[in-house]
């Protein structure tokens, strides 16, 4: 099948049809609830390996600026909605700036929620 008929046939598939990769919902001891997509594009997971590897970093940056840059980076692609104290957060840059703005005790969660999420979904993605 050529490529016209492929991107014909994926027009004339009704929207039930259409692929999601599920999201999945993580809910800490005060109730709020971080909902994580279920995919992870091959580009974003070169993208992930390189940020932990330092490649094009700064030659100031530290191993924890990597590590740090990298945890960011997977929540940025993963997070598709935070609801806090029943307050959903669902725009792209305003989660990336709650994440920014979040408690030690909120991002350790984050890191652990991001690590069970990888291992869960993406195992050839070691979330740190």
């Amino acid at each position: 099948m050529g490529k016209r008929n492929r991107r014909r046939s994926a027009q004339g598939r009704p929207d039930s049809e259409k692929l999601v990769a599920p999201n999945s919902d993580y809910t800490d001891a005060q109730g709020a609830v971080l909902t994580l997509r279920g995919v992870l594009s091959p580009a974003t997971r070169r993208e992930y390996a390189e940020v932990l590897a330092g490649t094009g970093a700064r030659p100031s940056s530290t191993q924890e600026d990597a590590w740090q840059r990298g945890v960011e980076l997977l929540f940025e692609r993963l997070a598709v909605r935070w609801s806090i104290a029943g307050a959903p957060i669902e725009r792209q840059r305003e989660l990336l700036q709650r994440f920014r703005a979040a408690s030690p005790e909120e991002r350790a969660w984050i890191r652990t929620v991001l690590r069970e999420h990888c291992s869960e979904h993406f195992p050839d993605v070691q979330a740190r």
